[in-house]
């Protein structure tokens, strides 16, 4: 921990997540001079959401999320946001191996693995669905190597745990992606940390950020105070950055821009079922995403997933929702409420009034007993026993709710960034996929904040660090091909380009 930290650096990073490390080694690589203070209220970095134990682990790629692919009224299949999510993941990859290539992150095998991402149904209707979004999907490179079965024997062979003691009848079917991967966001989050301060960025723990005050001179006032001596300091910044997770929309607040006003909260918890007992953790080797329930949200989606945490395989089921005041899991329960203010209470109550179906749903995530959470995962694992698996409580998250001219306030899933309109002060809201998108989700925050910049003396680097920037991958299969090359070999992923 630092007491003697610069009182006016150039840039503040509130938060020691994957979003603040992601734009702290974008910035120091831009320009090395740039002198950086990072602040976290907890005792070590990544402890919230960006920790292994409390998200997926999923590079959410698109390749398995049935949510990223909506069926239309017509019967198609809207692969849209698949196409923008997929290539912003693979963006995220060729940042990671432009540092590994520089020695700047640990090496690949401490953060991901290659893991199949599959997509599993049943039912006649779900099987048609699949089956339509696989050919939809087939149309672009990005998705090439994808294969859809409804055999059985075929998806014994990829998931044997799914389909022991499974009806031999049951209408199922699945897609299956060998360039899926399981990424462990706290070792990531952690390595870039350590090379930050290596670098001379001050990384301060066990310092809380109790206000952030524009000045007459368009500098920001930073108040934050150390928590173990109680003493608060003051820092005068040019830049601010808010990537304090369900910590961001208080701090937002704070700032008192007017781009931050109406903006609300909806935090939602989760819970994992984890197995212990091995034997059956070795049966599984895939994530395998399933199709929501109705009202759910989309964080919501239940996954049997392949995890490789500290070196150790593990296997997860879930996430089963839960609704808590607090917008982070070491927060107060007074979160929620120290959010509402005049200029959101409108669009909060608004959403309250017309999401009745999700308000339901988290009524019953919170009534489910052990066993029935179980019953659950027998749509995964028929044949899963309740004393192999344990409750883990995962990550909180908040969900943005946000202003709308037509309905007065809609819930919003998905991140947003809110940037005053000089660029001076940003903050991220929101959830997934944010921490698979960091990259591309910060490249965009450089673009507003630091425009000039990002068109001129920094364009060269960026595109050295990033070389599809600027390009759609699907628009160039060659361009596709050369980058997943490089990002396979230097990530030491289990990929082969297909023809």
């Amino acid at each position: 921990m630092n007491n003697n930290f610069d009182a006016t650096p150039d840039v503040v990073l509130i938060g020691a997540g994957i979003m603040s490390a992601t734009l702290g080694t974008f910035l120091k690589e831009l320009d090395p001079t740039l002198k950086i203070q990072l602040f976290e209220r907890l005792e070590t970095a990544s402890e919230e959401s960006s920790d292994a134990w409390n998200n997926a682990g999923t590079g959410h790629s698109a390749l398995c999320e049935l949510n990223y692919t909506p069926e239309k009224s017509d019967g198609t299949i809207d692969t849209s946001k698949a196409i923008n999510i997929i290539e912003q993941f693979e963006v995220s990859k060729q940042f990671w191996s432009y540092l590994i290539d520089h020695n700047k992150l640990c090496a690949p095998g401490d953060f991901i693995h290659s893991t199949p991402h599959m997509s599993f149904v049943w039912g006649e209707d779900n099987v048609d669905y699949l089956k339509r979004r696989y050919e939809a999907m087939q149309k672009y490179q990005l998705f090439k190597g994808m294969e859809f079965s409804t055999n059985h024997d075929q998806l014994k062979q990829w998931i044997p745990l799914m389909m022991e003691g499974r009806n031999p009848s049951q209408p199922i079917a699945a897609t299956h992606m060998k360039l899926g991967t399981d990424v462990n966001f706290g070792a990531l989050t952690r390595s870039l940390i350590d090379e930050l301060q290596k670098r001379d960025v001050g990384v301060n723990f066990k310092f809380e950020v109790e206000d952030i005050k524009r000045r007459e001179d368009g500098k920001w006032k930073v108040s934050v105070r150390n928590q173990e001596t109680g003493i608060k300091h003051i820092l005068i910044t040019k830049f601010v950055f808010i990537g304090a997770g369900g910590g961001s929309l208080y701090l937002l607040q704070k700032s008192g821009i007017p781009e931050g006003k109406g903006f609300g909260g909806f935090p939602v918890g989760g819970q994992w079922l984890v197995c212990d007992n091995e034997n059956v953790i070795n049966q599984h080797q895939a994530k395998v995403y399933g199709k929501a329930s109705v009202g759910a949200p989309p964080m919501s989606v239940p996954h049997l997933d392949t995890r490789i945490i500290d070196g150790k395989r593990a296997l997860l089921f879930g996430p089963y929702a839960g609704f808590s005041t607090k917008f982070l899991k070491k927060g107060s329960y007074l979160d929620l409420f120290k959010t509402i203010k005049l200029n959101n209470i409108l669009p909060m109550m608004k959403v309250g009034l017309t999401n009745f179906s999700l308000v339901k749903y988290l009524i019953q995530q919170l009534k489910l007993s052990f066993s029935q959470r179980v019953e659950a995962l027998e749509d995964f694992v028929p044949n899963a026993k309740e004393e192999d698996w344990r409750v883990e409580v995962a990550g909180q998250r908040v969900q943005v709710i946000k202003k709308d001219a037509v309905k007065g306030g809609i819930l919003q899933f998905g991140t947003e960034v809110v940037t005053s309109a000089d660029g001076s002060i940003s903050a991220l809201l929101g959830a997934s996929p944010g921490a698979s998108t960091s990259v591309s989700i910060m490249l965009k925050l450089l673009n507003k904040c630091f425009p000039d910049k990002m068109e001129g003396d920094w364009n060269a680097k960026i595109k050295e660090i990033i070389p599809s920037y600027g390009k759609k991958l699907d628009a160039d299969n060659q361009l596709c091909n050369e980058i997943r090359n490089w990002t396979t070999r230097t990530l030491d992923l289990n990929w082969k380009q297909p023809s």
